[in-house]
């Protein structure tokens, strides 16, 4: 009874002093006005040699100024934002915003400018959501071809001799933990529309193989990316794991998770053995929550080492797929404290105005990945010297997401 009086009181208290849809109105506020006809994902220096947009006899400030918008992730995890604040407000400012964006890509035949189908590159994918959501209201065709042309990737991409997708055609075997949520919602959102219903065990294996080989068994905690072949530098030669708990590569895994699902029926088979999966892997991330500010460390299992940080968009994923599930009854609210501080950690360390009043979400890691060119070893140092960026379109998302799930769950 006493911690029962003790949840009601904390949210009664985040229900009175955090106006929750305010922030996520402030930054989808921010968004429009930076990005008021499409989105051009910033780039730092390694970032643009990594994705190779420096043109030759071109400078880096050049191919920065150049860059055009293009089909891209980012762009996705913040119109889900847009799409949820829509679905709670009413407000057509936000489907017409989304619209908008994603009409600069969508030809009238269904085509997607600047996608290249035979890249096999997950990154291109969550964007179908807003294609399969724009469809559903407007019945306009070029969105239903469109996503088809992303379920037709799905279909080619290449596995591992266990099943699992690579994460993308130049990452050979490779299984990251950020493709669950670049793949796997779109895939059961198609699967859903298409009622292929049998596909879902397709999606919840990806799910399962990617905790089996990634999960650390004494942490609970789950390394970023997992080598079958066990041949790239950073690949552990006995497990194949690589070397680090990464905070941003278990949000993405988080909310891949709860967001698919959103489309699996509940009585389907196997089904639990995602809730199973999220029932271990919080509890874990719980025990590394910074017992001070409430939000989580870039390198998760590592707080106050020298270089490590307070991390924005991990936090915010975090904060975001903990709140869903207990809205949904997938974990005991006994996990509710920790979200509320979560929560509170996030507005503090993190949101900013500047003088016109404007709200700015800051201190994400502006990316991070493995192999490639120039390499990227996993290693501790790699992580905590990755550029930090403010108003990132991977932390946004997530914040604006987090906070109208703590709303929903102030409402319930």
């Amino acid at each position: 009874m006493k911690r029962i009086i003790a949840i009601f009181c904390l949210l009664v208290l985040y229900g009175t002093t955090h106006a929750q849809l305010e922030y996520a109105n402030g930054i989808a506020a921010t968004v429009m006005n930076t990005y008021p006809d499409s989105m051009v994902v910033k780039k730092f220096l390694n970032h643009l040699i990594q994705d190779n947009q420096i043109r030759p006899g071109e400078t880096a400030e050049q191919a920065q100024l150049n860059r055009p918008a293009v089909w891209n992730y980012e762009m996705s995890v913040v119109l889900m934002g847009f799409e949820r604040l829509w679905k709670t407000t009413h407000e057509e400012k936000y489907i017409l915003y989304t619209k908008k964006v994603i009409d600069h890509f969508i030809t009238a035949d269904g085509n997607i400018r600047t996608y290249l189908i035979d890249e096999y590159n997950f990154d291109n994918i969550p964007a179908g959501r807003q294609l399969l959501f724009l469809y559903d209201v407007y019945k306009e065709e070029k969105y239903k071809k469109a996503a088809s042309l992303l379920r037709k990737q799905l279909a080619w991409q290449p596995r591992n001799k266990t099943g699992g997708f690579w994460h993308k055609l130049k990452y050979p075997t490779q299984m990251w933990l950020d493709g669950l949520y670049m793949a796997a919602p779109f895939y059961a959102a198609y699967v859903a529309s298409a009622k292929t219903n049998s596909d879902f065990t397709d999606i919840i294996n990806q799910f399962v193989w990617m905790e089996k080989y990634s999960r650390d068994s004494t942490t609970g905690l789950l390394y970023h990316g997992w080598d079958e072949s066990h041949l790239q530098k950073w690949a552990n030669p006995k497990t194949g794991q690589s070397p680090e708990f990464w905070n941003r590569a278990m949000g993405w895994y988080l909310m891949g998770l709860v967001d698919v699902l959103d489309y699996i029926p509940a009585n389907y088979p196997r089904r639990n053995e995602l809730i199973q999966i999220l029932n271990r892997l919080v509890p874990a991330l719980v025990k590394y929550q910074d017992t001070k500010s409430g939000a989580w460390w870039q390198i998760t299992n590592k707080a106050n080492q020298s270089g490590n940080y307070l991390e924005s968009s991990g936090t915010a994923m975090f904060v975001y797929a903990f709140a869903k599930s207990i809205r949904m009854g997938y974990l005991s609210k006994s996990f509710l404290p920790a979200v509320l501080k979560g929560y509170d950690g996030m507005i503090k360390e993190f949101v900013e105005k500047d003088a016109k009043g404007g709200i700015h979400y800051t201190k994400a890691v502006s990316g991070a990945g493995l192999g490639g060119t120039p390499y990227r070893d996993g290693t501790y140092e790699y992580y905590v010297n990755e550029p930090k960026r403010d108003d990132d379109l991977k932390a946004i998302g997530p914040f604006m997401q987090a906070c109208i799930e703590i709303a929903m769950i102030n409402k319930k």
